[in-house]
């Protein structure tokens, strides 16, 4: 549906001013003014040159989309999706107005972190509206590209939507680069048994998925927009275009889905070298202990041997007087001989045990 090209009084509140970015008008692919206000965009639109429009809103409370919507005629759907955000990457069309949601990626070296944003599309005849929910990235170099190429900008708004889609696509790049190389590193901490590996390769592998249900849906967005090339007459570069970004897109998924897949593996390999490590040490431990156990048995039997004659000498040494063997002339002898006796078979028992 067009613009309200005709309700241009006092209706339409500047509150929206303070979250608006860009404010754009092209015509035959060439900037031709930067309106001051929302409603000079409006009464631009309004005349019958064939003018595009490119707002870009950042961080938008949820009245001042409404006037956006309001201004441009916008389905309830699209702005309740776009004021709630936090959804998922899809592609939606409301008669002659596309909206299509992104979750374009950034990555911080620093903290080796993934950022997920959001990013919101309204694409109309003669207008493009983004909704940016997020911080980075911004859309600077887009608009700079389109700026510099007429030629491209001249498609119309469908070839703001594939710069954007390109730009988002190509975002991902060094997102893959620093996931690739986080995973290098977890391999490696694996190998050398780090004790912080396991808790990283599930902070990294969160990170994978949410950027696989980022990335994923590309796909259906991009088949969906290739099905609707003939219906609404795009022109022949706009889907040569087209085609290159699905075939990055399909890169990027297909490297995502590696990703996933290649830490799955890694989690199992570190779960057997943890297992593997701690059954080395248990059979350390169960070493030990056994020989613990053999020098307790060896000590324990010497102790006992040496145990045996202060026994029988305990015994004569009590001098009672009712003790035949004190006054026996074989007494002593017999006394020395017990001793060795009784040692000597303890010795033979134990030794025949492993005790010594």
């Amino acid at each position: 549906m067009q613009p309200d090209r005709n309700s241009l009084g006092t209706s339409h509140p500047e509150g929206v001013e303070g979250t608006v970015v860009e404010r754009a008008i092209y015509l035959h692919g060439v900037r031709q003014d930067n309106p001051h206000s929302f409603r000079a965009v409006v009464h631009r639109l309004a005349e019958p040159d064939q003018a595009v429009a490119w707002v870009g809103l950042a961080n938008a409370a949820p009245e001042e989309i409404e006037q956006v919507a309001q201004i441009f005629h916008l389905h309830p759907l699209a702005v309740e999706d776009a004021i709630v955000a936090h959804q998922r990457p899809k592609i939606e069309r409301y008669d002659d107005t596309l909206f299509v949601v992104l979750r374009p990626a950034t990555y911080d070296d620093d903290t080796e972190t993934v950022h997920l944003g959001e990013l919101h599309l309204f694409i109309g005849p003669d207008f493009v509206v983004t909704v940016r929910h997020s911080d980075e990235p911004r859309l600077a170099p887009v608009r700079k590209r389109m700026d510099n190429d007429p030629h491209l900008m001249a498609l119309g708004p469908e070839a703001v939507l594939y710069a954007v889609l390109d730009f988002v696509v190509d975002g991902y790049a060094p997102v893959i680069a620093g996931l690739e190389n986080d995973i290098d590193e977890i391999e490696e901490q694996v190998f050398e048994s780090d004790p912080a590996v396991s808790r990283r390769i599930y902070e990294l592998s969160r990170e994978v998925l949410a950027l696989q249900r980022a990335t994923k849906p590309l796909l259906d967005i991009l088949e969906a927009l290739k099905r609707g090339h003939e219906k609404y007459g795009v022109d022949e570069e706009l889907r040569r275009n087209m085609r290159d970004v699905a075939d990055h897109a399909t890169g990027v998924v297909e490297r995502v889905d590696g990703f996933r897949q290649t830490l799955m593996s890694i989690l199992s390999l570190n779960s057997t070298l943890v297992a593997q490590t701690q059954n080395e040490k248990m059979t350390r431990l169960a070493e030990t202990a056994n020989q613990q156990s053999d020098r307790v048995k060896s000590a324990s039997s010497w102790a006992a041997i040496l145990f045996a004659p202060t026994v029988i000498a305990g015994i004569y040494g009590m001098n009672f007087d009712k003790m035949p063997e004190l006054h026996w002339y074989w007494g002593y002898p017999m006394a020395i001989g017990l001793m060795v006796l009784t040692c000597t078979t303890m010795y033979i028992v134990f030794r025949r045990r492993d005790w010594i």
